[in-house]
């Protein structure tokens, strides 16, 4: 992992419990795999994000590695095929990093339904009490239908923190059955009928070839007026030329975390239109919500060596359908 991120992830508090479940160097850090002491001596990598993939020149150098354990979400961008054929066990920290995107969609959505934004805007411009409800006719979030893309970690979180409110969801995925949808909380339904019915739509489903610009300029179209698109996933997702030009005509309201590029051209009207709150991809675990990935690798490592399975194991066949 990067040193920055090893700083952020292990305070001393965790370096402390990490030297009592394993003889490990807290000093060393593997940027890349060039320089590291005892490379081949290694039994458990403990990786992060800035891991450089564990292809088959890198693995030899490890005859004795048995266990990846991630100290973050997605695996795809180190774990290859080689480990797979190697049989290593693996493990993710995807379901703690899933909390605070979870959180930060739920917000978004109330927000959305609330107006919190346009009001904030224009009470901010006018410094006087206007007439909200004529301004945001029906705004609120009382049976208000929310539609989630993916059941994926973050979008099964997403159905626990919506379930004490009173929304009628609808929930679209390719790799779930009604029944199962319906013991989540939710309506299972094609991906155009809960564009055109919800309220608000948040994007969940993982970056796949079948999932490029999933929302085009035909799907977007669908959206009814005055709904709010959040996007949390993968700026992949949208087709951001299709909702720029959406956006612009003011006929739908968008959160965006995750962009296509990642960071935006600085012409791009997404920064400052009123109906679009454009955010640096913060919903993941920043600041403090790091530590609960740090618990949750060291959870891990401690199963490993008191010989038992991951809690949060990652299997070859499982990365083709996530993120």
């Amino acid at each position: 992992m990067g040193r920055p991120h090893r700083d952020a992830l292990f305070p001393r508090s965790a370096i402390d419990r990490l030297t009592r479940l394993v003889d490990i160097d807290p000093h060393v850090v593997a940027e890349d795999f060039d320089h590291v002491p005892h490379l081949a001596a290694v039994e458990v990598l403990i990786t992060s994000w800035g891991c450089r993939p564990l292809d088959d020149a890198v693995l030899a150098r490890m005859p004795m590695l048995k266990a990846v354990v991630h100290a973050a979400g997605s695996v795809k961008h180190h774990v290859t095929e080689a480990c797979w054929d190697r049989g290593l066990l693996v493990s993710t920290a995807a379901a703690a990093n899933a909390v605070p995107v979870a959180e930060y969609t739920l917000a978004a959505i109330l927000f959305a339904n609330k107006r919190v934004l346009e009001i904030g805007g224009l009470y901010r411009e006018h410094r006087n009490p206007l007439d909200w409800a004529a301004h945001f006719p029906g705004f609120g979030n009382y049976r208000r239908t929310i539609g989630l893309v993916g059941a994926s970690l973050v979008g099964r979180r997403v159905l626990e923190l919506l379930r004490p409110h009173d929304f009628d969801i609808l929930l679209a995925d390719p790799h779930l059955d009604p029944g199962a949808a319906r013991s989540m909380g939710a309506r299972l339904v094609e991906l155009d009928e809960l564009l055109a019915g919800s309220d608000v739509v948040s994007l969940h489903a993982p970056a796949l070839p079948e999932t490029y610009h999933l929302l085009d300029a035909r799907r977007l179209s669908l959206l009814r007026d005055g709904a709010t698109l959040v996007n949390t996933g993968r700026g992949s997702l949208v087709d951001t030329g299709a909702l720029t030009a959406e956006a612009l005509s003011g006929r739908i309201h968008a959160v965006l975390d995750v962009t296509e590029p990642e960071v935006l051209p600085a012409a791009s009207p997404l920064y400052s239109l009123p109906n679009v709150l454009l955010t640096p991809h913060i919903a993941g675990s920043l600041g403090g919500e790091l530590l609960r990935i740090t618990g949750s690798a060291l959870d891990e490592v401690e199963r490993y060596c008191t010989g038992r399975e991951f809690a949060y194991p990652v299997t070859r066949a499982a990365l083709t359908t996530s993120a």
